[in-house]
């Protein structure tokens, strides 16, 4: 299957970020990909986000299938937060119609009244595979 294709049908990133002890922190996101970036909506209280503003170094994995087929992509990045309240809502609109089909309804309104901020991550190392 296609990178770019398969990307944009899947639904969860999986993105780890290193806490302030040097831990790996694994989480699975929702996520757009525009322009060969991965955007992801937050709050700045996420410890995603905290992990991020202290350490932009990451590695996502986006996968799927448990048998023939098995596609999947994986890498490693950098991240930066960003906080432009303009930028902010108008990406994570974007990311959630992905989910939504309005962003009317209670659930798709309070998540974008929480997201306070957008992980941008710039892949520099991406692997990906089909069996």
């Amino acid at each position: 299957m296609h990178k770019v294709r398969f990307l944009k049908k899947q639904k969860i990133l999986h993105l780890a970020t290193i806490d302030s002890k040097g831990m790996p922190h694994l989480v699975p996101v929702w996520y757009k990909y525009i322009g060969k970036k991965f955007y992801i909506g937050t709050n700045t209280k996420t410890s995603k986000a905290k992990n991020i503003a202290k350490n932009n170094k990451i590695c996502f994995c986006v996968d799927a299938g448990v048998w023939s087929p098995i596609d999947g992509m994986m890498g490693t990045g950098r991240a930066k937060l960003i906080r432009d309240n303009y930028k902010v809502k108008k990406i994570a609109g974007q990311i959630l119609l992905r989910y939504f089909k309005t962003l009317k309804g209670k659930s798709a309104k309070q998540l974008l009244d929480q997201t306070n901020c957008v992980i941008e991550i710039t892949p520099l190392k991406v692997t990906s595979w089909h069996y």
